[in-house]
């Protein structure tokens, strides 16, 4: 739901019976454009959040753990000095506009006082301020009158209101008429004309009444106390947006606003986690991708340059063959090569400051560089080949990758191999939770799936020796687990695995791929391998279309 005047009426109404009396324990900074406050209500505690960010502007309750910067910013610093311990007495939206004030009394040991944070939740231009008895203490994005003649947000300067934008109050029957000039409106219209009403509201009411709208139908809808919250779903189930109330079909309802805001956007924050991890790991990975083809590049140059060593090795055996026919000075001569089927003219040249013989050793010192050169190149071509092959296994399980969760492991596997920064530990080390495999039960049997290349080897190691062990032909893929209990495993079930496999590979965007399978005493991780690299043997495989089988996972059942 846009964060517009209409909803913002009813977010008001519900934090100020849900915070008023509640005294303010904690306040935090977590990001530049976010401030969170623990409150201490008559319904125990609870955590309120402010986001002044151009996307995700709101003022709501939440439950999502967040991080928070070691040296505390400076509005945060000021929040602290003059709201600690104050005790919220009411949450009230001003007016009808995007503004919503919490009214506080602040207690310190030299003055009892009233401030007001105004919380501005206006897309781009959201702000938080602070003031005392209407002067400014603080603003978090703070202007001047060089940057904004018209309202100026500093210490000091007297806290004012928006400019008004000239459209109708929505809660003014009157104003509408007037607007309406007594016809009606579409949704252009409405968002055009009347004042805190964003477009999508406008849409949701004119799809209520099922067309345009009179003025008396507009002021019906903002002020009707009848609500249904709810958070609405895209086609593939997932959060797409929370409204007061709606005409879709495909929602999930909540008991009231705040508990919809909250879901909605603990889902926008666990995605943009999720987003945020993954790009800055493919990031990582990409660079050191790129850096192995590079190198890998200049190996195969190398090589292509020593592929005519037998011709350098020959013609130095041929000037030994004539050096009875050459003399010191001269340029080139030509030779026969009998080594060739048909005997030809070999044209080669010399320096002319080398005799005959010294020629010949020269071109087999030439050769004899040449061979150290391929044997050395040869074993470091294997070696970047491999190092590219297990970057493209890292990028592999991070296309794949689904949740936070499957990526805690490839952080960890990046850490270690020097590609990303490990954080400063701060404070007492956690023990870190290890990242549960992917769990399926298919027939009554289980079945586990790794995540990344970490637990593709735990998980090779938890197999016993008559397990079935999978992974697909000639692609990278997640390695999967059935674990047998010493029975023979039915050919359903090796399809099912081999399909889940499929859908954790490259090969997920293919019709059909060829998974291998065998049993686990036949697949061996050489010593010193990088992490989820094995060889195999004794192996059967099966043509399958990618499937990630979800009805079968463990947490499903």
């Amino acid at each position: 739901m846009p964060q517009d005047a209409f909803t913002l009426k009813y977010v008001a109404a519900e934090l100020n019976k849900k915070l008023a009396g509640g005294k303010i324990s904690k306040i935090n900074m977590p990001e530049r454009d976010e401030l969170s406050f623990i409150i201490y209500t008559h319904s125990g505690s609870v955590k309120l959040e402010i986001c002044t960010s151009a996307k995700n502007n709101r003022i709501s309750l939440s439950d999502t753990e967040k991080p928070n910067p070691q040296v505390a910013p400076n509005f945060c610093m000021l929040l602290r000095k003059h709201l600690q311990n104050a005790q919220i007495t009411e949450v009230a939206q001003i007016a009808f506009e995007r503004v919503i004030a919490i009214e506080l009394d602040c207690f310190s040991e030299f003055n009892d006082t009233h401030m007001t944070l105004y919380c501005e939740i206006m897309g781009k231009y959201s702000n938080v301020v602070l003031a005392e008895r209407g002067n400014i203490l603080g603003a978090l994005k703070q202007t001047t009158l060089e940057e904004n003649a018209k309202r100026v947000l500093f210490s000091g300067a007297k806290y004012t209101l928006p400019p008004p934008q000239g459209k109708a109050d929505p809660t003014d029957l009157a104003a509408l008429e007037e607007a309406f000039g007594g016809g009606t409106g579409d949704e252009k219209f409405i968002c055009a004309n009347v004042e805190g009403i964003a477009y999508s509201t406008a849409a949701e009411m004119c799809a209520f009444y099922g067309g345009e709208l009179s003025a008396r139908q507009v002021y019906e809808y903002v002020n009707s106390a009848d609500i249904s919250p709810c958070v609405t779903l895209s086609e593939d189930g997932e959060p797409e947006d929370f409204k007061v109330r709606t005409t879709r079909s495909n929602f999930v309802p909540y008991p009231d606003i705040l508990s919809a805001q909250k879901a909605y956007y603990a889902a926008v924050y666990v995605k943009k986690t999720f987003d945020d991890a993954r790009r800055r790991l493919t990031s990582a990975v990409n660079a050191a991708v790129k850096k192995a083809e590079k190198r890998l590049a200049q190996i195969n140059e190398k090589l292509l340059e020593c592929e005519n060593a037998e011709d350098i090795k020959l013609k130095g055996e041929l000037i030994t063959a004539n050096i009875y026919r050459l003399e010191r000075g001269m340029a080139s001569f030509e030779a026969d090569d009998y080594y060739s089927e048909r005997p030809k003219k070999i044209k080669i040249a010399l320096d002319r400051q080398l005799s005959p013989s010294q020629n010949a050793q020269k071109y087999y010192k030439k050769y004899a560089k040449m061979k150290r050169t391929v044997t050395v190149l040869s074993g470091q071509k294997t070696e970047a080949e491999e190092r590219l092959d297990y970057l493209q296994s890292i990028a592999s399980h991070i296309c794949a990758a689904e949740c936070v969760d499957d990526l805690k492991d490839t952080e960890e596997e990046l850490m270690a191999d020097g590609l990303i920064k490990r954080p400063a530990e701060r404070g007492k080390k956690r023990v870190a939770r290890e990242t549960p495999l992917r769990e399926y039960v298919i027939d009554g049997l289980r079945v586990a799936a790794g995540r990344n290349n970490v637990q593709n080897d735990r998980l090779l190691k938890s197999l016993a020796p008559d397990d079935v062990w999978l992974h697909v032909n000639r692609y990278h893929s997640a390695h999967v687990g059935i674990f047998s209990g010493g029975k023979k495993v039915p050919d359903g079930v090796i399809a099912k695995a081999a399909e889940i496999c499929a859908h954790y590979s490259d090969a997920r965007g293919r019709d059909k791929a060829v998974v291998d399978y065998t049993l686990k005493k036949f697949v061996k991780k050489p010593s010193g391998s990088p992490p989820g690299f094995v060889t195999y043997t004794d192996y059967t495989n099966i043509i399958v279309s990618p499937n990630a089988h979800r009805e079968c996972a463990a947490d499903e059942n």
